[in-house]
């Protein structure tokens, strides 16, 4: 039985897809890319990897199969390991096999195993729909502005001014500045007349305000009931687990191990549909975060930690 398409389906949900015995394929976020020679844009997507050093059964891809198939586990762990076997044999006889959707094995003159990932998938399902495409080059063409500067030379003629006979309007000025001077003082008058008929009432209002302040009285007959606020709990879907057990007794000792060196964070799983139980060495709210930690505990505790993302 081809076990590809499994590995395929699972690529698209998590970071690390072990095959017991062989190695693990590995993910990795690539944001869009642009290569500025060819004009091409490039959507986001996973990097497919692998790690030849990762064989261990964290029972993914067992629990997978035979939840597919609607077979054991047991026999599921069965047909992965003759699947494994039969790749061995081809590498060793022809040089190089294909997984199906995923890349290309071959090896090297040093009789080590490379790896060329698919470039046709993109596991990345938020760039679903998406395809690369090329954007010709803009053209741009420039201008240049001539500027004419013109001069006017327009002829200034000087006319001379009559002379007026101003006596009349001398009297008019006369008449209007006594005007003007007789409506000041008016109107300064009724503007004082007002202003004073204003602070009287303003004073009046004033008084009724702060009486009525001083004869409120406030009884508070029944107390309201408390208010309990409850706050949304931050989202933890990253997790780096440390595997995931048949026997819950492994699985408390994995937990307590990891609290007696310092992993603060380690937490236990309910068991799963397939009947294993999660063990944990820390949750996070951001990709980034997560995948750095698992990559510090690879180094110093654990080189088959993977990362498990929940549905958000």
């Amino acid at each position: 039985m081809k076990i590809e398409q499994y590995i395929s389906q699972l690529l698209y949900r998590y970071q690390c897809v072990t095959v017991p015995g062989f190695g693990a394929f590995l993910t990795e976020f690539q944001s869009a890319q642009l290569d500025e020679n060819s004009h091409s844009f490039y959507p986001p997507k996973k990097m497919v990897s692998f790690n030849p050093f990762i064989k261990n059964n964290d029972g993914l891809l067992a629990n997978h199969l035979a939840e597919a198939e609607k077979i054991s586990y047991e026999i599921a762990v069965n047909i992965i390991q003759n699947e494994v076997s039969h790749w061995k044999t081809k590498i060793q006889e022809f040089g190089s096999f294909s997984v199906k959707n995923v890349g290309d094995f071959s090896l090297n003159s040093e009789k080590n195993i490379v790896f060329v990932p698919v470039d046709q998938i993109n596991y990345f399902t938020a760039s679903f729909g998406l395809s690369s495409f090329v954007s010709p080059s803009v053209k741009r063409e420039v201008y240049k502005k001539q500027v004419e500067q013109l001069e006017e030379k327009t002829p200034i003629i000087f006319t001379p001014e009559k002379k007026r006979n101003y006596s009349v309007l001398k009297y008019a000025a006369v008449f209007l500045l006594s005007a003007g001077i007789t409506g000041t003082f008016g109107y300064k008058y009724y503007e004082n007349q007002i202003a004073q008929e204003t602070l009287i009432v303003e004073t009046n209002v004033q008084k009724k305000v702060n009486q009525k302040i001083q004869e409120a009285t406030f009884y508070i007959s029944n107390p309201l009931p408390a208010v309990t606020l409850t706050v949304a709990a931050e989202k933890m879907p990253y997790c780096v687990v440390a595997g995931a057990f048949r026997i819950e007794r492994n699985a408390e000792d994995q937990y307590q191990r990891l609290l007696k060196l310092g992993f603060t964070k380690a937490k236990r799983l309910a068991p799963n549909k397939h009947g294993l139980f999660p063990v944990l060495y820390g949750s996070y709210s951001t990709y980034t975060e997560a995948h750095q930690a698992m990559k510090d505990i690879q180094k110093l505790d654990n080189k088959d930690a993977w990362l498990l993302i929940e549905a958000l």
